[in-house]
């Protein structure tokens, strides 16, 4: 047990020390706002506001989890033992507040702030405090918990922190379960004609052999993700896209029963979510429409989302999740950068900065995906191996959760992914071998 002081206990700190020291160090904690209380308590203590009590670990606390609303604020990044840091403070056991800088990384408080987007109305990695000041890359909540863990190991020695494990998850995104296989009668003849028109011969060839039966489908590559699952023991979850067509979403039709028995099949194996389309955040009943086409088939209530094209717009998609009871999301993360937009690889629970209150819906960041490595960076495989690895070994070294995006159709290692073979098994089979340390 450890026991905290701390002049107000807003909202924001009972949230920030929960997820630090409850759901990442894994110890209990209880506040205290009376001085003389905390004073009496011989157990292992902090205190967090403006000057410390008595011989207790002191951190020195800034305003920001002391306010209400959305300020906009000038933030200089500065090094700490080659860490990066900001909202500096002056009499702390650290000279910034890692409370405070955690609750602005993990709530994405920029992100509710003015901000340029992409063109896809994306909050652009480019424009995050992290890409600016080169710690994008680096899990930088987690180094900083690691920091107050090592600080409370050397006041508290007796303080038990419970052993953390290193893990993996693979998730994949379902676009388009088939190239060619269940696209209806008025799209195929469409790309029928356009391969005619533009002498595409050996596409038109291959399309009709797969329709006939006489090959197999280029996107079905569910046996070779699952037969990669079953030989490595990892945890793989999918998300299913179920929207009608549209310029963005371009899935199989709901309705197909080759596809349904698809979705049922990778079900019996796998963890399955919703992959909300594009347009279902302008849209929102669609979201509820897309949720409830997967129920039907898998029979499941449906708990994990992501959100197509990383179209993560804060705080209204998650509303939008909440509104539709979804449990977990995986949207956390850049479609144009790798790294860790949150700044953490562990998961946590959504605050909404609109209310001042934590939600249910936790929130899964991911790490790195297969098409900002070759569309995005235009990385060749041996350097998006590379690039992995390093990404890895950042992971590890907190001993957080490693989540990878694949697509299915990336797994297709021809056309645009030739040579991409090595990438997704190389990337498993390191973490692989790490998990087994």
């Amino acid at each position: 047990m450890l026991i905290i002081y701390t002049h107000s206990l807003t909202p924001r700190v009972k949230y920030v020390f929960k997820q630090i020291f409850s759901e990442i160090l894994g110890i209990e904690i209880s506040f205290f706002t009376d001085k003389k209380e905390f004073k009496k308590n011989n157990l292992p203590k902090i205190s967090y506001s403006h000057s410390p009590i008595d011989d207790e670990l002191f951190f020195q606390c800034h305003e920001l989890l002391f306010e209400k609303g959305i300020t906009e604020r000038n933030i200089s990044v500065f090094n700490y033992n080659n860490i990066s840091c900001f909202f500096s403070v002056n009499n702390s056991i650290f000279p910034f507040d890692p409370f405070a800088a955690s609750f602005f990384m993990i709530s994405r408080y920029e992100e509710y702030l003015p901000h340029i987007k992409d063109i896809h109305g994306r909050f652009e990695a480019k424009e995050s405090l992290a890409f600016k000041n080169n710690f994008l890359e680096k899990p930088i909540v987690d180094i900083w918990i690691n920091l107050i863990k090592e600080e409370l190991e050397k006041k508290y020695p007796t303080l038990f922190f419970p052993k953390k494990k290193f893990k993996f998850i693979s998730s994949i995104d379902v676009d388009s379960a088939y190239l060619y296989k269940q696209k209806g009668i008025v799209r195929t003849s469409i790309a029928s004609i356009a391969d005619l028109i533009l002498f595409n011969y050996n596409n038109l060839s291959k399309r009709f052999k797969v329709l006939f039966g006489f090959e197999s489908d280029p996107f079905d590559t569910f046996n070779k993700i699952l037969a990669t699952s079953k030989k490595y023991n990892i945890n793989t979850i999918f998300f299913f896209l179920l929207s009608d067509y549209s310029k963005y979403d371009k899935s199989i039709s709901f309705s197909s029963k080759i596809f349904q028995s698809l979705i049922k099949s990778v079900n019996d194996h796998c963890l399955i979510g919703i992959h909300p389309s594009f347009r279902s955040l302008s849209k929102k009943k669609l979201l509820k429409i897309e949720i409830e086409r997967l129920q039907k088939i898998i029979h499941k209530n449906i708990l994990h989302s992501r959100q197509h094209y990383i179209k993560l717009d804060i705080p209204n998609m998650y509303k939008n999740l909440l509104n539709s009871s979804i449990k977990n999301d995986y949207s956390m993360g850049f479609a144009s950068m790798p790294g860790f937009r949150s700044g953490t690889c562990n998961s946590y629970f959504f605050y909404d900065l609109d209310l001042e209150l934590e939600t249910d819906l936790k929130i899964h960041p991911f790490i790195v995906m297969d098409v900002t490595l070759k569309n995005y960076l235009n990385l060749k495989p041996k350097d998006a191996i590379s690039k992995i690895y390093n990404l890895i070994k950042e992971v590890k070294n907190v001993n957080g959760t490693f989540t990878s995006v694949w697509h299915n159709q990336s797994l297709f290692f021809e056309n645009d992914w030739q040579d991409w073979h090595s990438v997704y098994e190389n990337m498993i089979k390191y973490v692989s071998d790490l998990k087994d340390e």
